[in-house]
């Protein structure tokens, strides 16, 4: 049996070419929006793993930063505690020097000179007082000279004055008080060998 065809020849190819150019649109479609879908979940893990990333940092970080925190403090008590112990061993030296200094008073205060006032700042001694003479006053300033505490004598001034009815000197005078590990203590001298002795 003959088939005779009776639809346009033309017609029919551009229908073909139609349903084709559909069929690839759609595959194109369907792979685009594969691509798209595969693109974005590789981003959106890449997204995440930084994320986790990110997060994990911000941890170690604030542990860091707690640590500073407890290492600052911690220097803080350090310098306040050696502030304290720095005022014990100055308190403690400044006791010593003030006995040093009281001893040396006793031990090298002439007769005929009395105190009035013996005030101390820091190392610097201020005297003030009254003497018989001006001659015990320069016996006084000796004595500081050859003490092994106190140093550097300096007569400030010098009036005449009256107590008790006689007649005195009044007078003031600065010295310093040597620190204890400066002092050193008054090596004694070998007596001398008689005459003819023998070695």
């Amino acid at each position: 049996m003959i088939r005779i065809n009776l639809l346009p020849h033309r017609a029919e190819k551009r229908r073909n070419r139609q349903i084709q150019f559909a069929v690839f649109s759609g595959i194109s479609v369907a792979l685009g929006a594969l691509l798209v879908a595969l693109g974005h979940a590789w981003l959106s893990g890449a997204i995440s793993h930084q994320e986790g990333r990110n997060g994990y940092l911000k941890q170690e970080i604030a542990a860091l930063d707690k640590q500073i925190d407890e290492i600052k403090k911690l220097r803080e008590q350090t310098e306040s505690l050696l502030v304290r112990k720095d005022a014990v061993e100055k308190l403690q030296s400044d006791r010593s020097d003030v006995v040093h200094l009281l001893d040396q008073m006793l031990r090298i205060l002439p007769d005929g000179i009395y105190l009035k006032t013996l005030k101390q700042a820091g190392n610097k001694i201020n005297l003030a007082g009254y003497a018989q003479s001006n001659a015990r006053i320069s016996t006084l300033m000796r004595a500081i000279e050859d003490s092994p505490w106190l140093d550097s004598p300096k007569l400030g001034e010098i009036k005449a004055s009256s107590a008790g009815g006689a007649r005195v000197s009044e007078f003031t005078l600065t010295f310093n008080l040597t620190k204890a590990q400066q002092a050193a203590p008054a090596v004694p001298a070998k007596p001398a060998k008689p005459a003819g002795a023998k070695g």
